[in-house]
């Protein structure tokens, strides 16, 4: 077979940093989307974890290729396996046929690692990518590499969507038991594999999670709209909903994780039991979103502030409204504002309204263990992403991945179409690293700005939010635009449409960095020292004779001066 490539070993070096309660992910089927798209997001927190736009170009491989995997948290090298003959471009984590995956990692059982598998998570998403033309053959991807090398990491919850279904998968390995094999001549796990359920989200609906398995009940194979993987060959019945291992119960029982009727089964109770933590770091995200767009929310708030663990939250529910790529991106940055909760109005907050907490996320005093919230917007975010999936249109033009570096709070998602041909330098994988800084890379023109509104909060979001607001609601209207000439090129021929959106693409993404990059300046010069200057259309005021107009100088709130006299009396009084 011919190969456009003279590749013999593909690598894919996925790096990070082992997760603890990281990533949040949202889910929004066609019918509750404002178009008619299914929508997926994803944030890649991490402390070491870099910024950068991935990208995997499509490939005819010669017989004999071989991939080598990488453990996606320390970039470990587990092993090797065959390149498919045939793989599909790939842009971030969606592919050229509107295939999209995001995950969040909600561990499990510690004592269910497999050692010796060699397929992890981040393979897997990738893989699955590279290899499929929708959810359901994802899916089917992902169940055949876990079952032939293994699963190589702790639980995961995965979002698998197309464009035409949205899909939620919990996964789990199944422990190390080693046996010597004769015939091998090398020692191998008899537990290789995993226990999984994958279900599919009605249309309508929407879901989330955020590292905590959400999966509990689940209905049992009835060989229509549920099926066990004995008889995975029906997994593209349109039918079929609900997917499962054979094996995910009589392993629990087997484990003693479980001991009722089959019916009772609890994906989430037999392989991830719920405990405060993972309530009030988890399922609180989950809660934020949903409030945002049920009105009947208010019944689980116990339950996902950790003080009601009887009482778990549906795993999808019907929004009051359909939902836009833009209510999207404001999911992306909650931080329990409008509750009890809101990170700008606690102590930790002070002087100026800082909705973030600095790691550790517990803390201790006086042997008494305490929390930072952990909520949807974090300091530690690498990347972001919200892909929006169309079936009304090619493919080349229907994917949309909305993609944003650092802080979901500050970020500006860009579109980059998911038929485009290549990415831009300053975002493209390779260009900066986590201790390599680069000036015009995006990453690090997006943690410069971030970090300056980390010391000013409340006076700099202002300035940010105008900016982040005008450029996405520009290129949301954009979109028609642009879709209807890169509609009218692939008619003529879709190559040219392809690096039309490309153009496009690339375009807009070095113009966020370009324009980023003032504004971060233009706030230096504003937030100087602590004051603020004034300051019309942009422009810097002066006095009639060109001196700069003296500053202003904020001080501090009420609330932070109330707390320094309560604490110190009358040490800072004047006399």
């Amino acid at each position: 077979m011919k190969y456009r490539f003279s590749i013999l070993v593909f690598v894919l070096v996925l790096i990070t940093t082992p997760k603890v309660f990281c990533c949040t992910n949202f889910m929004v089927t066609k019918g509750a989307s404002s178009d008619g798209s299914t929508m997926i997001t994803y944030a890649a927190d991490s402390h070491i974890r870099y910024g950068e736009l991935y990208w995997l170009p499509a490939g005819i491989w010669e017989e004999g290729t071989m991939v080598t995997l990488y453990d996606r948290g320390t970039a470990k090298p587990l092993g090797q396996i065959p390149q498919a003959p045939i793989t599909h471009q790939v842009i971030g984590f969606m592919n050229e046929h509107q295939v999209s995956i995001g995950e969040t990692t909600f561990g499990g059982r510690n004592e269910l690692m497999d050692s010796l598998a060699i397929v992890d998570y981040g393979s897997l998403m990738f893989l699955a990518l590279q290899r499929s033309t929708n959810a359901r053959e994802a899916i089917n991807v992902m169940f055949e590499l876990v079952t032939e090398y293994g699963y190589a990491s702790s639980g995961e919850t995965f979002s698998i969507a197309d464009k035409n279904e949205v899909w939620i998968m919990e996964i789990m390995s199944k422990g190390c038991e080693t046996v010597w094999d004769k015939k091998q001549k090398k020692f191998i796990n008899k537990n290789k594999g995993a226990v999984w359920v994958a279900i599919r989200i009605p249309d309508g609906y929407v879901s989330a999670h955020a590292n905590h398995s959400r999966i509990t009940n689940f209905k049992l194979s009835d060989g229509k709209t549920s099926i066990s993987t004995s008889e995975i060959d029906k997994i593209y019945n349109p039918e079929v909903e609900i997917i499962y291992s054979d094996d995910v119960i009589s392993f629990a029982r087997e484990k003693g994780y479980f001991d009722g009727k089959d019916t009772d089964f609890s994906f989430a109770e037999a392989y991830a039991p719920i405990n405060y933590g993972a309530a009030r770091f988890c399922e609180l995200r989950v809660w934020a979103m949903f409030n945002d767009i049920n009105d009947d929310m208010q019944q689980y708030w116990e339950s996902a502030c950790g003080n009601d663990l009887k009482t778990r939250m549906p795993l999808y529910i019907k929004p009051n409204r359909k939902l836009t790529p833009q209510d999207l991106f404001a999911f992306k940055r909650n931080y329990m504002q409008g509750t009890e909760l809101d990170m700008s109005k606690d102590a930790g907050a002070e002087p100026f309204g800082l909705p973030y907490r600095w790691r550790p996320l517990t803390w201790e005093h006086d042997s008494t263990t305490y929390l930072n919230e952990r909520v949807t917007v974090t300091q530690q975010t690498g990347f972001s992403f919200i892909s929006q999936m169309r079936s009304w249109l090619p493919d080349a033009i229907g994917g949309v991945f909305w993609f944003g570096v650092d802080d979901t709070g500050s970020c500006v998602y860009v579109p980059f179409y998911c038929g485009i041909t290549k990415t831009p330098l300053k975002w493209s994988e390779g260009y900066g690293d986590i201790l390599t800084y680069k000036d015009d890379a995006a990453f690090w023109v997006f943690n410069r700005v971030a970090h300056f509104k980390y010391l000013f909060y409340d006076r700099v979001m202002v300035d940010i939010e105008k900016h982040q607001s005008k450029l996405e609601n520009k290129f949301i209207t954009y979109q028609s635009a642009i879709d209807k000439a890169a509609m009218e090129l692939y008619e003529k021929d879709p190559n040219i449409a392809k690096q039309f959106l490309t153009d496009y693409s690339c375009n807009t993404a070095d113009y966020v960095v370009d324009y980023w990059k003032e504004l971060g300046n233009f706030l230096l010069v504003k937030y100087l020292d602590g004051n603020v200057k004034h300051e019309k259309d942009g422009e810097f005021e002066r006095n009639p004779w060109g001196y700069p107009k003296s500053p202003m100088f904020p001080g501090y709130s009420n609330e932070w001066k109330e707390t320094v006299i309560e604490k110190t009396g009358d040490q800072f009084k004047m006399k």
